[in-house]
């Protein structure tokens, strides 16, 4: 997973949690604005995401934020 990616998602998982508490669920897509202006990152979250965890469409941020905090 590279920095960039890495740095987002505990950037967006910590943002929600602390608005919406500790169940608070995410997609993938939390992670960028509505256009598709980050393609390729877009593509190393799906992988990530899909591939390489199985994750469900909405998983815990709670739980992302663990698999994320391990790597």
């Amino acid at each position: 997973m590279s920095p960039i990616l890495r740095a987002k998602i505990l950037e967006v998982c910590d943002k929600k949690i602390k608005e919406k508490g500790a169940d608070v669920g995410v997609s993938f897509y939390a992670f960028f604005e509505n256009k598709n202006q980050h393609p390729e990152l877009l593509m190393e979250t799906a992988t990530w995401w899909i591939q390489e965890h199985t994750l469900d469409h909405f998983e815990k941020a709670t739980k992302i934020k663990k698999l994320v905090e391990s790597l």
